[in-house]
């Protein structure tokens, strides 16, 4: 049944998010890395470290606040990773994916990346 699903919902969805949120980490380059080791130094430098901060809604947001707008300036600056990828869904989930890792290893907690993930996506919608 798993592999049906992964088979034809992956291919069939291709287009679409639910391929993007499958397939994002094989095929992003560095520049999924690159946001996630931006976020960690980010932690580092004004929560203590990982695992370090508390899990607040206050926390998660100023981290994935900070991971996603640094991913939606690097793609400004950088226009061939906008042509890596190359669909909106696909950018979303880079700068989320980011900003979830980081706000889940700065608390230690993965409800507060799953809320980093939410964050930026929010975010992005509305930047």
């Amino acid at each position: 049944c798993m592999l049906f699903d992964q088979i034809w919902l992956g291919s069939y969805m291709s287009g679409g998010v639910g391929f993007t949120q499958y397939a994002t980490a094989a095929y992003t380059d560095n520049i999924l890395d690159d946001y996630t080791q931006y976020g960690v130094d980010y932690i580092k430098k004004n929560h203590g470290g990982i695992a370090k901060a508390k899990a607040t809604q206050e926390v998660v947001n100023d981290i994935a606040t900070e991971v996603t707008l640094y991913g939606m300036e690097q793609y400004e600056d950088y226009p061939t990773a906008l042509e890596s990828h190359f669909g909106g869904s696909q950018r979303a989930t880079v700068l989320a994916a980011a900003s979830g890792v980081t706000a889940a290893l700065a608390t230690a907690n993965s409800n507060a990346g799953l809320n980093g993930w939410y964050m930026s996506m929010l975010l992005h919608k509305e930047g």
